[in-house]
């Protein structure tokens, strides 16, 4: 999923009459037209997950008298990201300029400001890794992903942070973590993460294991919810849920099969391996709960669809289809876990379990690529070492880990100083709803 141009340079000779001088010209880069359009159509399809997908999803599993502020927040942000990206979160991405492979320099963090606001970007703007398809839309289709990542963070501190801050907040950690995080992995020769090999088809580490560990440090920060966990706070409409999981998996084949950036076998083989680990993962959280508390549940299959979704995002485009049924297991149970028992231990209050379901499916999905990225077990990329490359999958997941934990609770610390984080306990009890946004989401 990087930005390649190509100059599609040719050379024409003429030889039309004797004496005349050679003359060289450039030939035009042709369009792809089937690229394109699975290209707009993948755009759609992810911007679907967050609006409407992510917003029921979220929205059903929050106690009635939030479900508004949550939808609110999912709406809020992509105005915002939308925005942001125009004016410079494109270009601090995916603009190359002093970028070279092996020297790390400020360019191997972030980018420069070459295309801001779009800057040289017509309609006749090309771009692409082998076929040519609009620049305008490959800066949409990323648009989406830098959308989508903010707004999953959302779940880990629903119910309690005050919209303003929230505001504020996305619009600091998208420029000061998502935007370089997507540089580094992303941009190509010269990015940190890619020379050092890291394999993140489309988004482990840049979008989830980004997204959950930023949920995880937000609801440490902003503390736990009024009552929790003695406090019954169950999903008001699994319903809704139930609708956004729906629409998150459909959504999902844009996500991953669009990361191919063109209509081949890549993104054919990345939409059916997306399609078996989800069924794998929705399956084996549904047997290990099961198994754990006597029966299964709506909202324990919908959060085992998202896990199989997120863990193989990663390995989407180099894993095979058995590969594939091993991570959605493994992601399935373990997140399981780690969304239940885990987190009753350790006593953290991730709302809606951004961080047990994207974050650890992140980091598992991560790992387990550079497994099954081997076409001795059946994958189709270039991994000849498999321990040499899960090594390489660890740093990517333990600089992604560091780095964003780090940054974010810095923003967050100097937010709750200036303005406040959080919202009263007498508008917590009222609910965001009301208190925030001064609507109801439900009738009395």
């Amino acid at each position: 999923m990087t930005l390649r141009k190509f100059a599609g340079l040719g050379a024409l000779l003429s030889f039309a009459m004797p004496g005349l001088a050679m003359a060289e010209e450039a030939a035009a880069p042709v369009l792809n037209s089937g690229d394109t359009a699975w290209m707009l159509t993948a755009t759609i399809l992810v911007l679907f997950m967050t609006i409407p997908g992510l917003a029921l999803f979220y929205g059903g599993m929050v106690r009635s008298k939030n479900l508004l502020s949550v939808m609110m927040q999912c709406f809020a942000i992509t105005g915002l990201i939308s925005v942001l990206w125009v004016i410079y979160g494109y270009s601090i991405a995916f603009d190359t300029t002093g970028m070279e492979q092996g020297v790390v320099n400020f360019n191997s963090f972030i980018g420069g400001l070459g295309k801001a606001f779009l800057a040289g970007v017509t309609p006749a703007s090309l771009t692409g890794p082998a076929a040519l398809f609009p620049e305008a839309v490959f800066i949409t289709f990323q648009m989406t992903f830098a959308i989508i990542t903010p707004a999953l963070i959302v779940g880990a501190f629903a119910e309690r942070m005050k919209f303003s801050a929230m505001l504020i907040f996305m619009g600091v950690w998208f420029t000061l973590v998502y935007a370089p995080i997507a540089h580094m992995v992303w941009s190509g020769n010269g990015g940190l993460l890619w020379d050092w090999g890291v394999l993140d088809f489309a988004g482990g580490t840049v979008v989830h294991i980004n997204a959950g560990i930023a949920g995880l440090v937000a609801c440490l920060v902003l503390g736990k919810r009024k009552g929790f966990p003695t406090t019954p706070m169950a999903p008001h409409n699994l319903g809704y849920t139930l609708m956004g999981a729906a629409m998150l998996w459909v959504g999902w084949f844009g996500f991953n099969a669009g990361s191919a950036v063109a209509a081949n076998g890549t993104a054919g083989m990345a939409m059916l391996v997306t399609q078996i680990a989800t069924a794998a993962a929705a399956l084996g959280w549904m047997f290990a709960e099961w198994i754990t508390h006597g029966k299964p549940s709506a909202l324990g299959i919908a959060s085992g669809v998202v896990a199989g979704l997120v863990a193989i995002t990663p390995a989407a485009g180099t894993v095979g289809p058995m590969g594939a049924l091993v991570i959605g297991l493994a992601a399935g149970v373990v997140c399981f876990f780690c969304a239940t028992t885990l987190k009753r231990k350790l006593g953290y209050d991730d709302s809606l379990d951004a961080f047990g379901v994207h974050g650890i499916g992140g980091i598992l999905g991560a790992i387990l690529t550079g497994v099954f990225a081997a076409p001795a077990l059946g994958g189709f990329g270039t991994v000849t070492d498999i321990g040499a490359q899960v090594w390489i999958q660890f740093k990517g997941v333990a600089f992604t880990v560091v780095y964003t934990a780090i940054v974010t609770f810095i923003i967050l610390k100097v937010l709750d100083a200036v303005m406040g984080l959080r919202v009263s306990e007498e508008e917590e009890a009222v609910g965001l709803d009301l208190a925030q946004h001064n609507e109801r989401g439900y009738n009395l």
